[in-house]
């Protein structure tokens, strides 16, 4: 049996978003070393500040500062750090409820391991060199034996040259494996052939196959081989250029059924203009030299197939 494939993958891409003036305040404060939080109609304190109150819904402009020490609410110690997080060593994550604060701030405590932490014992900000406007601002917690700090008070949220925006990158990195099913499914696709499993019961070949029949619940041993043609059975027009992808707008996503599948893989069209692609359209793949997947799918120059023949694949 071959061996099952994995690969380290990483989802990776920009959060760009607008601020409204409660979290602008609270980010350019943290920039200026200053904690703000918002008071809701009942009296209580919350940081990070929010703009609508969770308990009435109403909307909260009462700005307050709060003590940059408090008190940690509850922990968890991480052995491993991760790229970007705050500490690139072994540190806790904490719940922090500043003094002055009703509810807790969410960030990492420099500690010397998982035996100095505990519920209760209070800690400061460690404050970031450079700011820009950001919760990185806070480099982090550290351990802190003075006294707590005096009671909120009021805040105008007034700063020269507010943040009123960030870019936020989010990351996912892991390790994927595609299992048995799409290992073999993979494997003969470099070797330019598409490979699908058929159900023993309602006999449906699904490609890509996925190890079971979703329909009838049965593992699906038996391989089949399909292709290289199909039909393309729906398709849209991307007019968004997509970063690092090196294709010229407008192009044509399509759900191709390959000749002897039941299921419709999707592919690029080319070969043809845009505005010529349509359903029923007949293709074939076209394949880069040394490759493992199709580049994308060209017109056969075969009539359309017609509409009864896939209309279940759509």
């Amino acid at each position: 049996m071959p061996e099952v494939l994995k690969a380290p993958l990483i989802v990776e891409f920009p959060f760009t978003r607008s601020l409204g003036p409660v979290q602008s305040a609270f980010l350019t404060g943290l920039r200026e070393r200053t904690v703000l939080g918002v008071r809701t109609s009942a009296g209580k304190v919350l940081v990070p500040p929010v703009e609508y109150d969770p308990v009435t819904a109403e909307e909260i402009r009462d700005l307050v500062e709060v003590g940059a020490t408090g008190t940690v609410t509850t922990w968890a110690w991480n052995h491993e750090p991760r790229p970007g997080q705050p500490l690139d060593t072994p540190f806790a994550w904490v719940l922090v409820e500043l003094d002055g604060a009703d509810t807790a701030l969410l960030h990492a405590l420099d500690a010397e391991g998982p035996d100095s932490v505990r519920t209760g014992m209070r800690v400061r900000v460690r404050w970031a060199a450079e700011r820009t406007g950001t919760i990185k601002d806070i480099a982090c917690f550290e351990p802190y034996d003075g006294e707590q700090q005096a009671q909120p008070r009021p805040h105008g949220g007034e700063f020269e040259d507010a943040v009123t925006g960030i870019v936020a990158p989010a990351r996912l990195d892991y390790t994927y494996s595609p299992g048995r099913a799409q290992t073999g499914y993979i494997n003969a696709l470099a070797e330019q052939r598409a490979v699908g499993q058929r159900c023993p019961s309602c006999r449906k070949v699904y490609v890509p196959p996925r190890g079971a029949c979703p329909t009838c619940g049965v593992a699906t041993d038996e391989q089949v081989e399909v292709g290289p043609a199909g039909t393309v059975t729906t398709y849209c027009i991307v007019n968004i250029k997509a970063k690092n992808l090196d294709i010229e707008v407008p192009y044509v996503y399509a759900h191709i059924a390959l000749d002897g599948a039941d299921l419709a893989l999707h592919g690029r069209i080319a070969g043809i203009p845009y505005d010529q692609v349509r359903m029923g359209l007949r293709v074939e793949p076209v394949w880069r030299e040394g490759g493992r997947y199709p580049d994308h799918y060209r017109p056969t120059g075969e009539p359309d197939a017609d509409y009864e023949t896939y209309k279940e694949l759509i």
